[in-house]
């Protein structure tokens, strides 16, 4: 595979190029899989600005806060590219880098397709601060919860009253604790979702699902783009650690 490699200056600057060849959603367009319910990561939080420049806070982070390398995972609830990928990919990623303590996964959430987007990003930024301090890990039970249910794009599925739905089946997560938040804290919220959306753009994403590969020592970087196999996660992580 030929990584699209660059530096952290690189990403700041927007000069990271995408690859292609795994499908993807972008932003100028507002067989057996497994949904990602078996897996039980460890999660965590963090207030820190990262190496690469993003803002950590308020984000879910899987793996080891020591982990050597760093993936940085743009999503969009409403994203099928994205679905496939969690369905597809990211449980071997998890089994094989994330377990191991070689890798550790930032989840961005951003609205890409409107605001049924918009919602399910401050919902998930809800339940994260629900759960974060007390039982992080069940952030991952709301997660695969809400992808699995994933419909048509705008279709309502991914409204208020369809979240709390969901919410009501995932064990420790409040659902009205969520609907609280969604009505009180919706507006700050969406302040720090759409300040996520506008750090995107400056690292030149335009779509989902996005990833930039990061090794913090070095300052490597590379990026993915699309619904990858496991195979070209495991080739960026060897070119990123050579690097």
């Amino acid at each position: 595979m030929s990584l699209d490699q660059t530096t952290r200056r690189a990403v700041l600057a927007g000069s990271t190029l995408a690859l292609g060849g795994g499908g993807v959603y972008y932003l100028s367009r507002s067989d057996d899989t497994d949904d990602g319910s078996s897996l039980s990561p460890t999660m965590h939080a963090s207030e820190e600005t990262s190496a690469l420049g993003v803002d950590l806070a308020g984000k879910p982070i899987m793996g080891d806060s020591d982990a050597p390398i760093e993936i940085y995972y743009w999503t969009d609830f409403q994203c099928p590219i994205c679905e496939q990928f969690e369905q597809e990919t990211l449980p071997d990623l998890v089994s094989e880098y994330v377990e191991s303590g070689e890798v550790c996964l930032v989840f961005i959430v951003v609205p890409f397709f409107g605001a049924d987007s918009m919602t399910a990003a401050v919902a998930s930024k809800c339940v994260w601060e629900q759960v974060r301090e007390s039982d992080p890990s069940t952030y991952w039970d709301w997660h695969a919860a809400v992808f699995a249910e994933q419909g048509e794009r705008n279709s309502g599925w991914a409204s208020a009253d369809s979240l709390l739905e969901i919410t009501d089946s995932v064990p420790d997560v409040d659902a009205a604790e969520l609907e609280a938040c969604l009505e009180d804290e919706r507006s700050e919220f969406e302040k720090t979702v759409e300040a996520d959306a506008e750090r995107a753009r400056a690292f030149d994403i335009r779509g989902t699902p996005t990833f930039v590969v990061f090794d913090p020592e070095t300052e490597a970087a590379g990026t993915l783009v699309g619904a990858q196999p496991l195979e070209r996660f495991a080739d960026a992580l060897e070119q990123i650690r050579e690097a």
